[in-house]
């Protein structure tokens, strides 16, 4: 659109008293777009001109033209139109600005962030940081902290704990976080009886002896033996010793070694009644 038709467009608008807004309203428009056309930076089409022309009771040629110029008030109107229009672009830049500071606080308020993890912080106080170093860390307005880390879970509210775990993963609550999440480990525990296992596997398939390599890897079937071996003698209960395990260490030594297959299945039936002897003990025990 070149300037006269935008300087005509203007002098009608103010020739009928409107307002940018008003006129963007009456045709269905943005203010924007109404400061455009008279700024001669973009061109309405065919059917805003229609509207245009018939709002302003005027012809098509007529408003595009210019046969009949349309008659302004010559110190309000037409004083300086490049003024008016420098004044209806200063608005528009206004608007923009105010989006943009809009936009602007929010983000100040609420971020999200992917670097190293996910953070989420929102302007209510309530944030979220998720990473591989730090775990699962959420924090909401009304002091209560959730930490999911290598070192267990955490709940805190108001600076209080309220459940933890331990290195164990046992849980506690409240007041239980107090020594028995602090007893040490057994030292029977802590032993690294699966390297003595990885030792003796290669020990005995180095000498070749009962068998070599080709039997020798049952000792790493000994390792929850041990295991377990140890925690029903702290605990005192028989039940916890892994018998079934047993069981398939000494059938498989002496079916490889000796070629006792049959009848060394029948091992298999005492697993079920070492459990039942271990209830009988356990009632025994409890009725005194």
């Amino acid at each position: 659109m070149n300037i006269e038709i935008a300087n005509r467009l203007f002098q009608y608008r103010k020739k009928h008293n409107l307002s940018q807004e008003e006129l963007a309203s009456k045709i269905g428009v943005s203010r924007q777009a109404v400061s455009k056309w008279e700024r001669a930076e973009a061109s309405p089409d065919t059917d805003n001109l229609i509207l245009l022309a018939k709002l302003y009771g005027v012809t098509l040629d007529e408003l595009l033209q210019g046969k009949e110029e349309p008659q302004v008030q010559p110190e309000k109107d037409n004083e300086n139109h490049a003024d008016a229009s420098e004044n209806d672009r200063n608005d528009t830049d206004e608007n923009e600005k105010s989006e943009e500071t809009d936009n602007q606080n929010y983000k100040k308020c609420d971020s999200v962030s992917f670097k190293n993890g996910i953070h989420i912080h929102s302007k209510d106080g309530d944030d979220v940081d998720i990473s591989l170093k730090d775990g699962v860390n959420v924090n909401d307005k009304n002091g209560t902290k959730v930490k999911v880390g290598l070192d267990g879970i955490h709940v805190e509210e108001n600076g209080e704990k309220k459940v933890y775990t331990d290195e164990n993963g046992q849980v506690f609550y409240s007041d239980e976080v107090s020594k028995k999440s602090h007893k040490k480990k057994n030292p029977w525990m802590i032993f690294p009886y699966p390297v003595v296992a990885l030792i003796m596997f290669f020990v005995w398939g180095t000498l070749n002896v009962w068998g070599g390599y080709a039997v020798s890897w049952i000792v790493f079937l000994t390792i929850p033996l041990y295991y377990t071996t140890v925690e029903a003698i702290i605990k005192k209960n028989p039940k916890i010793f892994c018998y079934p395990v047993l069981v398939v260490v000494v059938y498989l030594f002496l079916g490889l070694y000796f070629g006792l297959w049959h009848p060394l299945w029948i091992l298999f039936i005492t697993i079920p009644i070492y459990y039942c002897i271990c209830d009988l003990f356990k009632k025994d025990k409890s009725e005194k």
